[in-house]
């Protein structure tokens, strides 16, 4: 089977279950190769949005400006993929004003210049302030792939196993929340057409 074959029989692959945070599908026929790509891609090879510049305009808590800033990044955020560039760049600011008490701030504070990229959660802790601490930050989130950072993967896991019959696999793709799960095969499925594609550009341009 030729990669092409494998993008024209999509319509037909067998899902198997799915909801809003995992899917598995049946992959019949496909070569260990193109169905090994897949599964890599679907974990890492997937555009998403995450935070990655921050400017901390005042942190009086106990965690270091780094500590902060990585705990940032590592909040998973929602991701329109038909809606955005690899080049945009979205703010996200938070402001927890003055702490009266000690209290988590979350990440439902973080406030989005577009609504369609924020927090897949809003409940996930930041830091911890007592009482006269805060913080003040603006960020900036991009796309990016978890090829360069584990804080771009689209999935928390994307495994291949063996059925009990001949010749076929079960892919299961399990999202962080940035995007729908059945989304992450369907873009991971033409990143690999993509670098196929690069591929047989390469080779071509050595024979010449």
């Amino acid at each position: 089977m030729h990669f092409d074959d494998f993008q024209q029989d999509l319509s037909s692959l067998d899902v198997i279950s799915k909801d809003s945070e995992k899917i598995a599908i049946k992959l019949k026929g496909v070569p260990l190769q193109y169905a090994n790509a897949l599964r890599r891609v679907c974990l890492n090879g997937v555009p998403v949005f995450a935070i990655d510049t921050v400017d901390i305009i005042e942190n009086t808590s106990v965690l270091p400006d780094e500590g902060l800033a990585h705990r940032l990044g590592l909040i998973p955020l929602k991701t329109d993929l038909s809606k955005f560039s690899e080049s945009d760049k979205i703010l996200l600011v938070l402001d927890s004003g003055e702490s009266e008490e000690t209290r988590a701030v979350l990440s439902s504070e973080l406030s989005s210049e577009d609504d369609t990229v924020k927090p897949v959660s809003d409940k996930i802790p930041i830091v911890q302030l007592a009482p006269g601490q805060k913080i003040k930050i603006e960020c900036y989130a991009r796309l990016g792939r978890g090829t360069e950072h584990a804080k771009w993967n689209a999935s928390n896991i994307s495994t291949l196993t063996d059925t009990d019959k001949e010749d076929e696999k079960i892919l299961t793709v399990e999202s962080t929340g940035a995007l729908n799960p059945e989304n992450i095969v369907l873009e991971g499925v033409q990143e690999v057409g993509r670098r196929v594609v690069e591929f047989k550009d390469m080779i071509n341009n050595l024979e010449e």
